[in-house]
């Protein structure tokens, strides 16, 4: 009577015990606080987000300045001196005129923190060229 029923109950057991490891560690998902990702784009379409940036030490923080890595993104920030605890919004608007594909920019926030010194925020798009009949994005 034991070979009947074989490895079958154990193996099914192991079975569900490897599908909870396997949905336990993939189950969450992280947010980078420092990216964002507009998904597809069209091309000539400008696309705009608001990082927030939190003075987390214990002094005042003070934003030198803010650049990117390309002209095609702009930024702008509310305020240039964060009290600790404080927040603001840095703006960004990418302009994916003549681009196509998978595309990545940086902005680069200088303070006068000497542990940190520049923090950088990333946006990424994939950019569809536009096509003659004004097809709605998938």
């Amino acid at each position: 009577m034991r070979k009947a029923m074989g490895y079958g109950p154990w193996a099914m057991g192991l079975a569900v015990f490897v599908f909870f490891l396997h949905t336990e560690s993939y189950g969450e998902e992280t947010i980078d606080p420092y990216t964002w990702d507009f998904g597809l784009v069209r091309e000539g379409q400008i696309v705009k987000h608001a990082f927030s940036l939190q003075n987390e030490p214990d002094k005042t923080l003070t934003i030198k300045d803010v650049h990117t890595s390309c002209g095609c993104t702009a930024s702008e920030i509310k305020k240039k001196a964060l009290s600790p605890g404080e927040s603001t919004e840095i703006g960004v608007s990418f302009n994916s005129k003549g681009y196509s594909g998978e595309v990545k920019q940086f902005i680069y926030v200088n303070t006068d923190d000497i542990d940190n010194p520049v923090i950088r925020f990333i946006i990424k798009a994939e950019v569809v060229k536009s096509s003659q009949g004004g097809e709605p994005l998938p």
